[in-house]
């Protein structure tokens, strides 16, 4: 295919793209200012003083973190008529002797007497100030509604501000990931992310409590099953847990959608468009077009939301075009397209429904091949315009949910959730040596593809009481199901890679928060998976012989624990020690694809064994007035752990004794009302036991652990209208058992302005501003192949607009 043939589509597209940009933000200009949120009237009766809140929040579109135990046994007078956010929570307090106190994650409880009130006037009133007491913010995803300020292990969360600052330098929700999580490994940059561990280990991700990832056979996917633009927040709790189930060896990264906000019909419009700063032309252009509307009426809420996303081709430092990955897929020169849509219903004052459904597509454009490098002279990977062999890549899911919230059920809280999630995931073709198969055409000419599928149902049903025993001690139960059905199998020519497997799973757990002392809380919980695994018969692939493997069940039968202790020595000081244990499969995939002795039996299969993940964290974080200050160190040791190993042109998985430590930490400083700084290192170190002889003797690569990295950021509000934003990160150098795979380290830098204009904002943003040329972390560290010696990506430039109407 000639260059000019290749070309004509992209150059079609452009014009198109930027007129939908234009007519979009124009009809959004010519919108009546009436549009706008107004004052909304609310009828809610006297009850529960946390159903009270609730409600209110939900209605007016705004977050806020109910301490149940300072709520129990409290009353409110209710609220009818038109209010403000502010008013309307102080009518809803009327003598309980609390108030409500603005953070820059939502509105949280406080003594009335704590509140700043009108002690100060407007610039007292300011999120985050000198003064401000310390923030109480919820983490969903730990089952109990526990206060990030008060857990026993280290947890984050990113507000939605922080999301946007990312996805104004990159869509791609793995670098925001990265840059968000300091102990995240660096982004692949791929619509793969094998090899992106928390801690050094699998995250479990889930969006709104719905897991993402699948434990049949993971993909390396689970990052891209949503656009990060409908999030409202991300909660992260690192360190193996068992709290929601399988999968977080590495810890939970929660992705909370947006909830719609106060008024009947409000409407949301950005536009961008992404270009490098070397050899612009049509085909390097990328732009991105997104729509919301939400509304609240009477006991109704509503959202809907829709993305569209073109990536053109991406340019590295020298304004040479990135390879790209043309069998696990990329994110370069495809189109996603993402729609969610919400709807909850408050059936009376205490009892609200919701549903949810999501659906993302991502699917490569197939304009490039990849034209493989050269590691010993520094030359990297590059495209060609060519279309590859085969269906392009992609990732195509469905997620949907329904909720059920009972706020005062006899004295209690009920959660109650169902799911169903439809995943396929289809991989680029190559003629590998897996593949070949010489009855169906000569060895070395076949070329076939993979595609994995996982139809996955469950349901988590929660209960919490918080003011027993003279409301010292809370308690949570819950009762979760899970059955994940998945297979493998090449899309080309039809055959079985991996046969059709059932997990199943059923789980009970209680968690208990009990106040010792005035200064000293433990916490502590128990948790019993009963699952089952059942694999069908099948025969593998004549690479491993063709051999005949007879089906089975494994049952898998095991309690985990967590304890935890939390220590307020002075105001703001918290001290926390924790041990916690996380429960994981191996990829089952990887190890029956690779059977090749006759007659095995998959009931006779150790190496399908679960992974039980044992973490320990001491640290502790102090909060008071400008000072942010977190530190912790962890280690977690897994006794049978699991490793992705390559063999040939295959990757396998072994099971080896492991133990991966490290420590996090960061501080962060206000220095005036306007600039605010934030500086956080994070150390990860890996070994395991290469020879079974009991001795952690090699250390783990690029592919399991990240390199050790300090990010740093700064953010100023230089007027009502004008914001800016600085990020730098630097990636420390490591070395490796594998000298191939040392790493050299890096160092980028990004930078992004926003300026409000009479209706809409613009934003200007520049990735990796001083252009750095530079090897990504996984092409260096996590495995030695010319075809994926990867640059990162060069300088760019994104500009933006964004209107509420």
């Amino acid at each position: 295919m000639t260059r000019k043939k290749t070309l004509a589509p992209r150059r079609r597209l452009l014009p198109l793209g930027l007129a939908l940009h234009l007519s979009v933000a124009a009809a959004a200009l010519a919108a009546p200012d009436a549009a706008f949120a107004q004052a909304r009237s609310y009828a809610i009766p006297a009850g529960p003083l946390a159903a009270a809140l609730t409600r209110f929040a939900q209605e007016a579109g705004v977050s806020i973190a109910v301490d149940s135990r300072r709520t129990a046994n409290l009353q409110s007078p209710g609220l009818s008529g038109p209010h403000g956010v502010d008013e309307g929570f102080a009518e809803l307090l009327k003598g309980s002797g609390l108030a409500v106190d603005k953070t820059p994650a939502g509105y949280r409880l406080v003594p009335a007497a704590a509140t700043p009130g009108a002690e100060a006037a407007a610039p007292a009133a300011v999120a985050g100030s000198r003064n401000d007491p310390l923030q109480e913010v919820t983490i969903s995803a730990s089952r109990s509604n526990i206060e990030a300020a008060k857990a026993p292990q280290t947890v984050q969360v990113i507000d939605q501000a922080a999301i946007a600052g990312q996805l104004a330098l990159s869509t791609n929700s793995s670098d925001a990931l990265s840059n968000l999580i300091p102990s995240y490994t660096p982004s692949r940059g791929k619509m793969n992310g094998s090899g992106e561990t928390l801690r050094g280990r699998t995250p479990l991700i889930l969006i709104d409590g719905v897991p993402q990832s699948n434990p049949i056979r993971p993909t390396g996917r689970e990052a891209h099953t949503i656009d990060f633009s409908m999030l409202d927040r991300i909660e992260v709790i690192q360190g193996a847990n068992a709290i929601n189930g399988l999968g977080a060896t590495g810890g939970t990264i929660n992705l909370i959608t947006r909830r719609p906000e106060k008024g009947s019909f409000n409407q949301h419009v950005d536009v961008q468009t992404t270009m490098p700063t070397r050899k612009l032309d049509g085909e390097t252009l990328s732009t991105k077009t997104s729509y919301r509307a939400d509304g609240r009426l009477d006991q109704l809420d509503y959202l809907i939301g829709f993305s569209f996303e073109d990536q053109g081709l991406w340019r590295d430092a020298r304004g040479r075009s990135i390879g790209v990955d043309n069998t696990q897929g990329d994110l370069m020169d495809s189109r996603t397209y993402d729609f969610l849509g919400k709807v909850g219903y408050w059936i009376d004052d205490n009892q609200r429904l919701g549903f949810s459904l999501n659906r993302y597509r991502i699917k490569s454009e197939a304009s490039y091949t990849a034209v493989a490098g050269d590691r010993a002279r520094g030359i990297p990977t590059t495209s060609i315009e060519r279309t590859p062999p085969g269906t392009p890549p992609w990732n195509d899911v469905w997620t949907t949910s329904a909720t059920y919230s009972h706020y005062d059920l006899a004295g209690m809280e009920l959660q109650a959730m169902v799911f169903h999630q439809e995943f396929e995931a289809l991989f680029g073709a190559d003629n590998s040596a897996t593949f070949q198969d010489t009855r169906i055409a000569p060895n070395g000419t076949l070329y076939d593809q993979s595609r994995a599928t996982s139809s996955k149902t469950g349901s988590k049903l929660t209960l919490s009481k918080a003011d027993l025993l003279d409301k010292r001690l809370k308690l949570t139960a819950g009762f979760d199901t899970l059955f994940d059905k998945g297979k493998q199998d090449l899309y080309t020519t039809g055959r079985t890679y991996v046969p059709n497997s059932e997990y199943r799973n059923f789980s009970l757990f209680t968690q208990a928060e009990y106040k010792l002392l005035d200064k000293l809380t433990l916490h502590g919980g128990i948790r019993k998976e009963s699952a089952d695994l059942e694999v069908d018969s099948y025969q593998s692939l004549a690479r491993y012989n063709r051999v005949n493997v007879g089906g089975g069940k494994l049952n898998f039968d095991k309690t985990l624990y967590n304890i935890g202790l939390v220590f307020e020595p002075v105001q703001n000081l918290n001290l926390y020690t924790s041990y916690s244990e996380g429960f994981g499969m191996p990829d089952v995939g990887r190890v029956l694809r690779a059977i090749n002795i006759p007659n095995q039996s998959i009931a006779n299969l150790s190496s399908l064994a679960p992974i039980v993940t044992k973490s320990v964290e001491f640290g502790g974080r102090y909060k008071r007035g400008d000072w942010d200050f977190d530190a912790s160190y962890f280690r977690s040791d897994s006794d049978y752990g699991s490793r992705v190993v390559r063999v040939g042109d295959a990757f396998l998985a072994a099971r080896e004794k492991n133990r991966i430590e490290g420590l996090d930490a960061s501080v962060g400083y206000r220095f005036s009302r306007a600039h605010q700084g934030k500086l956080s290192y994070s150390r990860t170190t890996g070994r395991y036991d290469s020879n079974d002889d009991g001795t952690l003797d090699t250390r783990l690569d690029g592919l399991n652990i990240a390199p050790d990295r300090l990010i740093g950021s700064w953010t100023s509000q230089w007027s009502d209208k004008l914001s800016s934003f600085v990020q730098v990160q630097h990636a420390f150098s490591r070395s490796f058992d594998e000298p191939e795979k040392n790493f050299r380290g890096y160092s980028l830098v990004d930078a992004s302005m926003a300026y409000k204009l009479p209706k809409g904002t613009v934003r200007l943003a520049v990735a990796n501003l001083f252009n750095k040329d530079y090897i990504t972390y996984y092409s260096q560290s996590a495995l030695v192949e010319p075809l994926r010696y990867f640059a990162g990506r060069g300088r760019t430039l994104t500009l933006g607009y964004s209107l509420d109407f």
